[in-house]
């Protein structure tokens, strides 16, 4: 009966710490914001999975472009540009601009996008 009660109280205490877990921090990754949600269904929308692996994306598991995990830890971004946010912005509204070898094209993504993607993207440490 002892056996039972412990199984039992370490599948609740399982159950309780897991109750407040979003999606991202299941797969360790910090939970996301409101804003990186969105970035997460944007990348979705635009099918950036059809040519980068991007953890957290369904289907997102193509190797045409880069795979992005741990993208957020990464020194550069793209190879040509220090990773920060804004940096990562700028990256995101144009690639071709930034640097016109590059085969990522221009999504024409709005500012709002460009934005919440971004953020999803540096959940992905």
């Amino acid at each position: 009966m002892k056996f039972v009660f412990t199984i039992f109280a370490v599948f609740a205490v399982a159950a309780f710490i897991t109750s407040g877990c979003q999606e991202g921090s299941r797969l360790g990754r910090p939970r996301e914001d409101e804003t990186a949600r969105r970035g997460r269904k944007t990348i979705a929308h635009y099918g950036c999975g059809s040519c980068h692996t991007i953890p957290g994306i369904r289907g997102a598991d193509a190797m045409v472009g880069p795979p992005l995990e741990h993208i957020a830890s990464r020194t550069y971004i793209a190879g040509v540009l220090q990773n920060t946010h804004q940096n990562l912005f700028t990256w995101l509204k144009n690639p071709p601009a930034v640097d016109a070898k590059t085969a990522m094209p221009n999504l024409h993504l709005s500012d709002a996008e460009a934005a919440d993607v971004a953020a999803y993207l540096y959940t992905l440490r």
